[in-house]
């Protein structure tokens, strides 16, 4: 029987290469990407604007409800315990977004969870932009018909000022992550804000742009 060699991970490292969290937040080996024009920018451009302004007989271009940002975040509870988590997560929302994640860290000590102030117990990402509408692009065009037995976004996830909120249970679904490469399933929520003033011209905007809302 071949003799195992011993591990050459220094202290702080985890299998497989050093930490992409350290204690001032994510490496900074971990580099934003730069996008260029984006076909769904001319989207609502040439088509979704209009398509708002005859709708809802706005009386100025500028009260067209548009997107504004989108948010990504995922807690990572067992970080406490097994850091190659928070690890996984960092990568995979970097190659899910093409942006640099954010460490969320606890506010306050809870015993009963083993947590303290200051634990990492997530990550976040907000999408303004460019970044944004290929996020979007991606989503809407790629992963979301890549969920087994789809059946559409629910639409009362609005929360009552033009924005949206849902949750996508596995990063599987996103062309970038290696099947093979990832230690568990894990899902995150995907959060929308728009300028529209109510759901239905929310709802509307999102439809127009894509996003295939359930039926009922």
């Amino acid at each position: 029987m071949a003799e195992k060699k011993p591990s050459t991970a220094k202290k702080g490292e985890i299998k497989g290469g050093p930490s992409l969290v350290g204690k001032d937040g994510v490496s900074d080996k971990i580099k934003t990407k730069t996008f260029g024009a984006q076909s769904y920018l001319a989207k609502y451009r040439d088509n979704v604007a209009p398509a708002m302004m005859k709708k809802f007989n706005y009386g100025n271009i500028m009260e067209i409800p548009k997107v504004m940002k989108i948010t990504v975040n995922r807690g990572v509870g067992e970080a406490t315990v097994n850091p190659k988590s928070l690890d996984s997560t960092v990568e995979e929302m970097y190659l899910i977004t093409g942006q640099r994640p954010v460490i969320k860290k606890a506010k306050k000590s809870i015993a009963n969870f083993k947590l303290r102030a200051g634990n990492a117990v997530g990550c976040m990402v907000t999408l303004r932009g460019a970044r944004m509408y290929a996020f979007m692009q991606k989503l809407v065009d790629t992963a979301l018909p890549r969920i087994r037995d789809f059946k559409g976004l629910p639409k009362n996830s609005f929360d009552g000022r033009g924005n949206y909120t849902f949750g996508i249970k596995e990063q599987l679904i996103f062309p970038e992550i290696d099947y093979d490469k990832v230690d568990k399933t894990r899902g995150f929520n995907v959060s929308i804000n728009t300028s529209a003033k109510t759901d239905e011209e929310a709802r509307t905007l999102l439809t127009l742009m894509g996003f295939p809302f359930r039926e009922n």
